[in-house]
């Protein structure tokens, strides 16, 4: 990685082989994997009311929303976010 020219091309090689070996254990057990847009604000989004705050800060370690008052674990909230969004994707 400290050659600059090719730390890109291997670290998207690294996760290219991480996505496709997750693809195939997927497969083999029955499963189905959606892909969601590394832009979408999972951590941003209130899981209980679909509220988006404006700017969160990475020191901010529990997720509280100004809108309904809900407070949960900012990782378990972003977990929900993408969970629900990976679904809607599927089902569309």
């Amino acid at each position: 990685m400290k050659n600059h020219k090719l730390a890109k091309a291997i670290s998207d090689l690294g996760f290219y082989e991480f996505k496709r070996q997750v693809e195939y254990k997927a497969s083999l057990f029955g499963n189905w994997i959606s892909m969601v847009s590394k832009l979408f604000p999972s951590s941003k989004t209130c899981s209980n009311c679909g509220n988006k705050k404006d700017e969160l800060k990475l020191s901010e370690r529990v997720y509280h929303c100004e809108n309904c008052d809900f407070e949960i674990d900012r990782d378990l909230n972003a977990a929900i976010n993408i969970e629900r969004e990976g679904l809607s994707v599927l089902a569309s």
